[in-house]
Parts: structure tokens; C-alpha cells; sequence
């Protein structure tokens, strides 16, 4: 079932695999927008997202929603909710998902039992943390297509190390509402973004779908550099092999 984890650093062998495999005690499919946790809610599961894909975010008072991160199939979305009992924001479906949900009893089982496995768990908040920074910097140092193509980058290499897309294309079901939230756009500049990117050749955005033409302009122009993902594979996009296999087209945004 959690094919799709270790896509990252410390992947689960099949023992540990199997673990957390017994340890779920319910998969459940969910419709797009439906929130799956909110603030300040106790809770007495995590979660694994097995498809589709995820937010964290936080609203305002008016409620405009702040994305704080983008969960892709894989992820151990909430896992740092077990020690500290509720979350500071909400968790949403983007699209429509299927979760497995894991008890924080065991958790705690594991986490007794399994050294190993325990460790690479936290090591799951951890590369959150690294994601967070990335994130801060991309929202804190670029300007709008810096933050679109930062954020497709991003996305592209997290999908293409869990075998869901490749450097050029890839499924991703937000809308432009969403990718502005995502990278602190509005709508409108968003567009205008896109249509920018679109007509210099970079990459396209239309339904669902993110084709990216020139990864290397579009690495260039996020300043993109996935060391803060901690990929297993160095030749993700962004990397040096990658840019040595897209190398700069001279086109710019």
C-alpha cells in the first residue's frame, strides 16, 4: 500500500514498510475541498496521503487562506500532530485523495519497538522544517515569477521522486486561485505571471497540467536549488546533472 513512500532521505525498507502498513487502521477516500483537520482540533491519528494532494494553510479573519505547503502522494502529512495533540492550522484537500490514517496509540507503539523506523519518522518533520525555509525564501526574496517557477520546480521534483510526473510534465490539480495563495500572488498577477512564462517559452499551466519547456530557464528564474529537499536522486530537477542536461536557453522572463 505505501508504495510511494521514501522518496526522500532514509527510505522504509519492507520491514518497516509493513509496519506502518499494520499500524493503518482505516484508508479513506475524500472529495476535493474537504477539509480534513482543523486548527486547534484535538486528534488521535496522523495521516499518510496515498493520491492526490493536500494543503496546510491558515486563514485570516476575512477568510483568505495563506498555503503553507503542498502534500503530494507519499507524505506523512501530520505526523508532528502525535506529540503535540492538535495542529496550528488547517489541513484540505486540493483534489480528490485518498488518506490512510494511523492511530497515535500506535504510534507511540512504534515508536517504543522500532528505533529505526522512529527515527526516520521524525526525520518526516524534519525535511517539513527544510520545506517551511524553502518556502520562507521563495515568499520572502523573489518576485512573482521567481515564486511561480520556484514553486513548479519544487513541485516538479517532489512528483518526479515518487514516480509522478517528469522534469517536463506533470499532473497538478490547482487552480490559478490556488497557485496565487501558494506563492502570495493574486489572482491577477498570477495570470499575468503565467501568461508571461507562457509566452517566453518557459512552461505552460492549463488545466491541471503544468508542461514545463525550458526547465532550465525556469530553474534559473525560481533560483531554484533542491538541496532542501533531500532527495535521494541527484539528478532531480535543479540539480547539476539536470542543468547539464537543460542547459540555459538565453530566454528570460
Amino acid at each position: 500500500m505505501l508504495t510511494r513512500l521514501g522518496g526522500r532521505i532514509s527510505p522504509l525498507n519492507a520491514a518497516e514498510r509493513a509496519t506502518l502498513d499494520r499500524a493503518i487502521i482505516e484508508v479513506r477516500s475524500v472529495g476535493a475541498r474537504t477539509i480534513l483537520a482543523r486548527k486547534g482540533e484535538r486528534l488521535e491519528f496522523s495521516t499518510i496521503l496515498l493520491n492526490g494532494f493536500l494543503s496546510r494553510h491558515v486563514d485570516d479573519r476575512r477568510g483568505q487562506r495563506q498555503f503553507l505547503s503542498l502534500q503530494v502522494p507519499g507524505d506523512l502529512v501530520d505526523f508532528h500532530a502525535y506529540p503535540m495533540r492538535f495542529l496550528d492550522h488547517d489541513v484540505s484537500a486540493l483534489s480528490e485523495a485518498q488518506i490512510a490514517l494511523i492511530p497515535h496509540s500506535s504510534i507511540a507503539e512504534i515508536t517504543e519497538a522500532n528505533a529505526g523506523l522512529a527515527h526516520k519518522m521524525w526525520l518526516t518533520t524534519l525535511l517539513d522544517a527544510a520545506l517551511h525555509r524553502g518556502w520562507i525564501f521563495r515568499l520572502g526574496r523573489l518576485d512573482g515569477p521567481g515564486r511561480i517557477c520556484h514553486f513548479l520546480a519544487e513541485t516538479a521534483a517532489r512528483l518526479c521522486a515518487v514516480g509522478l510526473g517528469t522534469p517536463e510534465r506533470f499532473f497538478l490539480p490547482l487552480t490559478q486561485a490556488d497557485l496565487g495563495e501558494a506563492c502570495g500572488l493574486t489572482s491577477v498577477h498570477t495570470s499575468r505571471v503565467l501568461k508571461a512564462l507562457r509566452s517566453a517559452g518557459v512552461c505552460t499551466f492549463r488545466d491541471g497540467t503544468v508542461s514545463i519547456e525550458d526547465p532550465a530557464a525556469l530553474i534559473r528564474t525560481g533560483h531554484f536549488d533542491p538541496t532542501y529537499l533531500y532527495l535521494n536522486d541527484g539528478t532531480r530537477p535543479g540539480s547539476e546533472a539536470a542543468a547539464a542536461k537543460h542547459p540555459a536557453s538565453g530566454k528570460s522572463t
